[in-house]
């Protein structure tokens, strides 16, 4: 997703006169192939450190900063760009960011450009469990003391934070006109997450260059060590209660652990054509590939054990395959306007664990004045459950190889609308201010609400609020 948002602000940020930015072939080029490069390495909330994130599918992630494709235009002094970003949705996860980033030019055909950013995320976050007409209890990650959710309440594990720090580089190479290169290493750190990564790209420009064809790939290495160790796949949760000593618990506990860390591999191939029209109209087609293997499964999520009642007579951590394989198909139109841009694009995108999505996205930005815009943005998205994903397990079956209760691998609706304002200081700064509602509506995939199920919404809406200050100078 990061690429198709890279790329689809790309002309639009090159200038703010609209038909000036579509005609500035040679500028646009380097800014679409950067930005496909470093969507592999660069995005935030999107990292396959995360590889189900809360706000994976927003459209508007905190890494969006106030004009990524500014970075990559030719100037001799360096460039900087600042943002602070505040996500916020209700009673459940808050997530703010400050990110610095910093671009240099090393003679005409070289740049780099760093990026450090620095998260916390704390709050509450859906455990997987359904919701009950009774109190449930469950025990912490840690194995150390326990939460509850009340009578009718969704069950949310309060212990979710963190901390998390970001590093990302790139060296764009221009070794002839025409062509261009870039090479980029990645690397994040949290408590229980560690992310390395390279990833590299090349872009070549033909037909007068009014066509560009790019290739980019990256590859990350990822190792998980959550708190209290990982949970053995589908044991079930055992209470302090039942237990008449700590030894006795802890032992039973244990049973239920994986010692040491594990890790993931993901490979990523993204290919692209970009075509311009004619000075008012970019046109761009992109073809990606990704290729998943190792430990993908959410530690700190679980599944309910119902009865013919629907009452929850236990809980089971959940498990997932450990391979995946993801394509996607993006198309993109740009349309330079008297007072400003316009863009619209779709996303589809398939895998083997037979998530389907689709997404609609459009901006429309419009000048001001020559010193100011503001931006509309709409993003629609929608998409299909796991094979894997289960809202409940049964008291009279078997326990199956693989399931998931965490909602966003299920069947979900979600939809975005936000204002971007965008002013030119008197000494040059820009500063821009964005403010966006997202809400995700997950939906039920076909499951029998038995018993007391039905009487509670166990697909609850989920909204958050975006907010972003940024500044470029």
């Amino acid at each position: 997703m990061g690429a198709e948002r890279c790329l689809g602000g790309a002309v639009a940020a090159t200038s703010y006169q609209g038909k000036e930015a579509c005609s500035k072939v040679t500028s646009v080029s380097q800014l679409l192939i950067v930005a496909a490069a470093s969507l592999l390495s660069q995005s935030s909330l999107a990292n396959p450190s995360r590889e189900v994130s809360p706000v994976v599918d927003t459209g508007a992630t905190p890494t969006d900063t106030a004009l990524d494709a500014d970075a990559y235009t030719n100037q001799v002094s360096p460039k900087v760009d600042v943002a602070m970003v505040y996500y916020q949705e209700r009673d459940r996860v808050t997530v703010a960011e400050g990110i610095f980033k910093l671009s240099q030019n090393f003679g005409d055909k070289d740049k780099l450009v760093t990026k450090l950013a620095l998260d916390t995320i704390t709050g509450a976050s859906a455990n997987g469990a359904v919701t009950q007409q009774q109190v449930q209890t469950f025990t912490r990650p840690s194995g150390t003391g326990v939460y509850q959710a009340r009578p009718g309440e969704t069950p949310l594990d309060d212990t979710f934070k963190d901390t998390r720090l970001q590093l990302s580089s790139t060296w764009v190479h221009t070794p002839s006109a025409g062509t261009l290169t870039t090479l980029g290493g990645y690397l994040s750190r949290e408590y229980d997450y560690t992310s390395i990564g390279l990833n590299g790209g090349g872009q070549w420009s033909f037909n007068k260059g009014n066509t560009q064809a790019n290739l980019a790939g990256g590859y990350f290495y990822d190792i998980a060590n959550p708190v209290g160790g990982r949970p053995a796949p589908m044991s079930e949760m055992v209470f302090r209660q039942d237990f008449d000593s700590e030894a006795a618990f802890k032992a039973e506990f244990d049973k239920t652990r994986q010692s040491g860390s594990e890790s993931k591999q993901t490979l990523d191939i993204s290919l692209g054509l970009t075509q311009t029209v004619n000075k008012y109209w970019l046109m761009q087609i992109n073809y990606g590939v990704s290729y998943v293997s190792g430990y993908m499964t959410d530690p700190y999520k679980v599944l309910s054990r119902i009865n013919s009642d629907g009452h929850a007579v236990g809980y089971h951590y959940e498990h997932r395959p450990d391979k995946r394989l993801k394509q996607s198909l993006y198309v993109m139109g740009k349309r330079a306007l008297t007072y400003g841009v316009f863009d619209l694009s779709y996303r589809y995108s398939i895998d083997d664990w037979s998530i389907d999505s689709h997404t609609l996205e459009s901006r429309y930005r419009v000048n001001l004045t020559t010193r100011s815009f503001v931006q509309l943005h709409l993003r629609a998205y929608q998409q299909t459950a796991a094979k894997f994903y289960r809202l409940y397990l049964r008291d009279d079956q078997a326990l199956p190889q693989y399931g998931s209760a965490d909602y966003r691998l299920g069947a979900i609706d979600s939809y975005t609308i936000g204002l971007k304002y965008g002013q030119r200081l008197k000494d040059g700064t820009l500063a821009t201010f964005r403010l966006e509602y997202y809400q995700q509506r997950p939906q039920n995939s076909g499951f029998d609400l038995v018993g007391q199920l039905r009487r509670f919404d166990q697909f609850p809406n989920n909204d958050a609020i975006i907010a972003q200050l940024g500044f470029s100078f």
